[in-house]
């Protein structure tokens, strides 16, 4: 659906077609027994930043390719083709390093996003916790300043890469003040004492990718780790979700497409009262719906992403296109898994995968009722 697309240069086709063999050389035959460990492998992080698809849009200077957005996009659509939900890269790379690029000092700049694009460094970000979701204002984790060292104290959870990271930015009440003016972004190294993870979270979906409670007793650490401005943590926050969803909504037109592609072969092979399914107008219809359906997705997307990289989509913008394609790749998968009739509940097939990876996008990268909330403040 995408041979048409006019949002890519050749520099970005050849990266494509190179994301497209590491996939099927380093993520393919794993991931079934990522699944079944809740983990992806430390050597497929190396791998990935052998390949140059961590953090690709991150420039020379900091050990990244010094491509652009667009070469994010390429890997997050490709790991979706092949239903790969294992690995952490979109958090990785298209949530947390944004946030050391712009609010990092040099320092950090240079010791941790090297690493991260090696895969040397996992990153993640903590923001939920277990009586805070989508209202950050709300955070109660605490990150007290004393002499020259920041007290980080709290708990979080539903963290991706959890179980792995190396670097996890935390977000934390620094001010006495409540909401908003009291937060800040503090960077907390994985092994330091006072540090602890929690239990690898049993999921419906989502199977090969860690997620993970977190633990911060009396962890001492660097006044330096402070990311950004001291009280300007949520204002930091506010800023890079626009991409952050952008992101989740690229992943939810990919995989929806990807359900479409399994769906079509999958009926054009099973037979059923004398003939393939795909020749009975129900199926032929549905089918054409959804393809009518996911060509305007992609068109919306793909201009959504132009404005990305122009500067010029906002925080409605964003939730506009999570809350819209999220919805709709749900639906589509629902249905896609009707199509396949029992072998569609079966995790066998790629599709059951799949919609039970699908359920968790509309609540992650703020839930859908939050991403409506946000828009209506414009009527």
């Amino acid at each position: 659906m995408s041979a048409n697309r006019t949002l890519f240069e050749e520099t970005h086709n050849i990266f494509r077609e190179s994301v497209k063999r590491f996939i099927q050389k380093h993520v393919v035959p794993y991931h079934e027994e990522w699944e079944k460990l809740g983990v992806v492998s430390r050597d497929f992080w190396l791998e990935a930043g052998a390949a140059g698809i961590l953090c690709p849009d991150l420039p020379t200077k900091y050990g990244g390719p010094g491509g652009d957005f667009r070469h994010n996009v390429i890997v997050l659509e490709e790991m979706m083709k092949v239903g790969a939900s294992g690995p952490g890269i979109q958090v990785h790379s298209d949530v947390v390093s944004p946030y050391i690029l712009h609010y990092g000092t040099e320092s950090q700049k240079s010791s941790w996003l090297p690493g991260m694009c090696e895969g040397r460094l996992i990153s993640a970000i903590a923001m939920t916790e277990p009586g805070t979701g989508s209202d950050l204002q709300s955070v109660k984790t605490t990150a007290k300043y004393q002499n020259n060292e920041i007290i980080l104290n709290g708990q979080k959870t539903f963290i991706t890469n959890g179980q792995s990271a190396d670097i996890i930015i935390v977000v934390a009440q620094t001010e006495s003040s409540p909401g908003a003016k009291g937060i800040s972004l503090i960077v907390c190294e994985g092994d330091r004492e006072g540090f602890k993870r929690g239990r690898n979270l049993d999921k419906i979906g989502l199977k090969a990718q860690d997620t993970s409670e977190l633990f911060f007793d009396n962890v001492r650490l660097p006044k330096e780790n402070l990311l950004g401005s001291k009280g300007k943590g949520f204002y930091h926050l506010m800023n890079e979700l626009p991409q952050e969803r952008l992101s989740i909504a690229v992943s939810a037109v990919s995989a929806a497409e990807a359900a479409l592609d399994w769906t079509i072969k999958y009926v054009s092979e099973r037979n059923a009262f004398g003939k393939k399914i795909i020749e009975f107008q129900n199926t032929k219809f549905k089918l054409a719906e959804i393809k009518a359906q996911l060509s305007v997705a992609r068109i919306y997307i793909d201009e959504c992403i132009s404005k990305h990289l122009k500067g010029d989509f906002d925080a409605v913008q964003g939730a506009m296109a999570k809350l819209w394609t999220t919805e709709l790749q749900c639906k589509i998968i629902d249905e896609c898994v009707q199509l396949h009739g029992g072998y569609g509940y079966m995790r066998e097939y790629p599709i059951a995968k799949a919609y039970e990876d699908a359920r968790v996008q509309k609540i992650y990268g703020g839930t859908n009722e939050i991403m409506k909330e946000i828009i209506s403040r414009t009527l």
